[in-house]
């Protein structure tokens, strides 16, 4: 515990079992809060979300055989999102391998090996503070990623006299590395002269800790700032230059869209347009910067290659900015922002049907949270989508939702963790009628840890992605396993000692959200929506494939992923 608390570490996510026994004593002992959840699978996702919303590692601690083996999805979701997570494991005793022991037979670090940048087993007691050290330094140097660490039983409850203990040293800076003199010229040249510059930022601003440089930079050349789902806060979206998520670019291909992109510590993969390149056009000079050189290039060539640090570059690109004139981005910035006006303008004439239209829902939720520190939460396929469109994120770390694993049931657990890290917030999760049965329990853990959480299930019955697409893919009344019933949520976490709220009028969505903060408890708003409602993601990913499908030799159209050729 030594090392954690010095590199720290304020939180640790559990769930108990016995071969841990050692390390909450430990814990206690060093003044370490430990929140115990109802599954291995939200520890690790709380600890997932606790590095994500405070920018710092997050460490859970799984009991051996089964915890270890309930906590994959949320080391999986940490790593195809590059989140800073130290997992430690319990581990049957070294000295009944081979003999079938209780919870062993299996090597964890090999199941682990596939989804983190490093995994490990400590065989001496000794060694503990040193591998531990190791850990973190690896989950948070370069490109962050989760780590794993197995303690043997045997070593666990050993002993060690204190004074052969060395607690290395895991919390110095490091000097990041800065592009050159030359490279920043080429790049504030390129985009002075541009017609319509942007600045593309991603989760390597704000682990990199850079938020305020972002904002001078910004500021300094007055070039329009879009963030994805990790980056989102880290220009406050009530600013003028802020012009919301990536997709925001889909509102402006037919006007060209950008002609020179810098694109900070954001990754070329699906939520950046994917292989289409269906964001930025091809005729676009990008320069992307990333603290891995390996990822420079993915799915499509760039002209100009940093491998830095997005704070380190920042400096530098801001410090040379004065040389250089910048002409007024208004009317860009405009057009950008228009995307979020055109959706709120499309949904507005269903504001006051019943049942309730999620946008509806997603709207009143949005203007509810309206004070610079509150954290929203999203969770579930077409639920995430319509709080992304409607919501204002005034600071990094205060959107939490999806990533490239497509995770559901992050929602609980990630709320849980911000509520810990930002205990004057208000925090408030919509999730999905179907996302929130995956860690339902976790009601329970708000309510024993007086988490004020406040959760809104998004009920419309059904898993919608999944049932709106099979209904464009295959027509009505050829639904599968996708639909769900009117679940009364709110009496089910009333019997954990939540608030309980249950919603039909969109009128009624507002006065319940004030019940609920007010309460000063966890609370589930229950509220029913329209299943007929598909969203505009569901459209945009499943119904191109519905339409000639296999007409094209040679080629697939899949919903989800589009059309692609497997000739």
């Amino acid at each position: 515990m030594g090392v954690l608390v010095a590199a720290g570490v304020k939180r640790v996510f559990t769930l108990h079992g016995g071969h841990l026994d050692a390390i909450y004593q430990a814990a206690v002992a060093a003044g370490l809060p430990l929140v115990d959840t109802r599954h291995e699978q939200a520890a690790g996702h709380a600890a997932d979300g606790w590095a994500r919303t405070t920018g710092n590692v997050g460490v859970a601690i799984v009991t051996a055989g089964p915890g270890v083996t309930d906590v994959v999805t949320a080391v999986a979701n940490a790593y195809l999102d590059c989140i800073p997570l130290l997992v430690i494991g319990g581990r049957s005793p070294l000295i009944d391998d081979e003999r079938l022991p209780l919870q062993g037979g299996f090597s964890q670090v090999d199941l682990m090996k596939p989804i983190t940048k490093w995994s490990a087993t400590v065989t001496h007691l000794p060694r503990l503070a040193d591998y531990t050290a190791q850990a973190l330094r690896i989950a948070t140097s370069g490109r962050p990623g989760p780590v794993f660490l197995e303690v043997p039983a045997d070593v666990l409850f050993a002993r060690i006299d204190d004074a052969r203990v060395h607690i290395p040293a895991v919390g110095r800076a490091v000097e990041q590395s800065a592009p050159d003199a030359a490279a920043v010229r080429d790049v504030l040249t390129r985009l002075a002269a541009a017609e319509r510059p942007l600045v593309m930022a991603g989760g390597g601003v704000w682990f990199a800790g850079a938020a305020d440089e972002l904002r001078a930079f910004a500021e300094r050349t007055g070039i329009p700032v879009l963030a994805n789902g990790k980056g989102r806060g880290v220009l406050p979206e009530d600013h003028p230059l802020s012009c919301g998520g990536f997709a925001a670019l889909a509102g402006v291909r037919q006007a060209g869209g950008p002609d020179v992109v810098l694109l900070l510590g954001a990754r070329l993969g699906l939520f950046t347009g994917g292989a289409q390149n269906s964001f930025i056009p091809p005729s676009a000079h990008v320069v992307q910067v990333d603290i891995e050189a390996e990822e420079i290039g993915r799915n499509r060539d760039i002209q100009t290659a940093i491998a830095a640090d997005c704070r380190a570059t920042l400096r530098a690109l801001t410090e040379a900015a004065p040389a250089f004139d910048w002409p007024d981005r208004a009317l860009w910035a405009g057009a950008l922002r228009a995307t979020r006006r055109a959706m709120d303008a499309a949904f507005a004439p269903a504001a006051g049907a019943t049942p309730v239209h999620p946008h509806r829902l997603a709207r009143d939720i949005a203007r509810f949270m309206d004070r610079a520190d509150d954290v929203l939460v999203a969770d579930g396929g077409e639920t995430a989508f319509w709080l992304e469109m409607a919501s204002t994120v005034r600071q990094g770390g205060h959107w939490l939702s999806h990533g490239y694993l497509g995770c559901l049931g992050t929602g609980l657990p990630f709320a849980i963790a911000a509520q810990t890290a930002h205990p004057e917030s208000r925090v408030l999760c919509l999730t999905g009628d179907g996302s929130v049965g995956l860690n339902f329990a976790e009601f329970d853990t708000m309510a024993r840890h007086r988490l004020p959480v406040v959760v809104v299930v998004n009920n419309d019955q059904q898993w919608g992605m999944s049932k709106h697409g099979q209904e464009l893919m295959y027509g009505k009344g050829r639904t599968v396993v996708s639909e769900l019933g009117p679940t009364r949520y709110d009496l089910a976490a009333a019997g954990f000692g939540c608030h309980a709220e249950h919603i039909e009028r969109p009128e009624d969505i507002v006065p319940a959200l004030e019940r609920a903060f007010a309460s000063g408890l966890p609370a589930c708003v229950n509220v029913l929506t329209d299943p007929d409602i598909i969203a505009p993601i569901t459209l945009a990913m499943v119904a191109r494939a519905s339409e000639g499908a296999g007409e094209k030799p040679g080629s697939v159209n899949m919903p989800y992923y589009g059309e692609r050729d497997v000739s």
